[in-house]
């Protein structure tokens, strides 16, 4: 699928190219933010063949991996993909989500936004299903205010699923987010 201008206020998306494996390398092996990601080893060329081989499954439309890029200098500030696609219900989860500290104040939410929007309005999935560690507090807070629900836990994970229509009807309250 080719992907129109995903913009938010103040960061767009853009799909991920082998030539940012050092910067996602640095992201995952940077101690500040990956304290609740799932551990990464070898080396950044390691990384670039991951990121060809994924470019197979994007070319596919079953996964997307966006690098979240600040809108007012264009610099690289995180990482987000949507995968695991599935049917009945049409659902898809969404991780790798890191923001480094470059951040804009409002890039977690917008890149959530603009993920979701993408989903929902142009890929049509019902419901996005996805996994937080339970010591992720500020993550799973973030989630419960969006409106997913915690639908099983283990000792390490929280599986939430966030349905269409809570998005849609929360709309109104993040549209001036969206607006670029």
């Amino acid at each position: 699928m080719k992907f129109e201008k995903l913009s938010a206020k103040t960061i767009n998306l853009r799909l991920v190219e082998p030539s940012d494996a050092d910067f996602i390398y640095s992201l995952r092996n940077d101690e500040l933010f990956n304290k609740h990601l799932s551990l990464t080893s070898g080396v950044v060329g390691d990384q670039k063949k991951w990121i060809e081989k994924y470019k197979e499954r994007e070319a596919e439309g079953k996964e997307y991996y966006f690098i979240i890029q600040r809108l007012d200098n264009n610099h690289s500030i995180g990482t987000i993909r949507m995968y695991d696609f599935k049917d009945n219900p049409a659902s898809f989860c969404w991780g790798s989500w890191i923001l480094n500290k470059d951040k804009t104040n409002s890039a977690a939410l917008e890149s959530a936004l603009l993920i979701y929007n993408l989903a929902f309005k142009s890929l049509s999935f019902e419901q996005s299903h996805f996994d937080v560690r339970v010591n992720n507090e500020k993550v799973i807070g973030f989630h419960k205010k969006m409106g997913a629900e915690i639908v099983s836990e283990n000792d390490l994970d929280y599986f939430f699923i966030y349905r269409k229509d809570v998005f849609l009807s929360s709309m109104a309250k993040f549209n001036k987010f969206l607006v670029g």
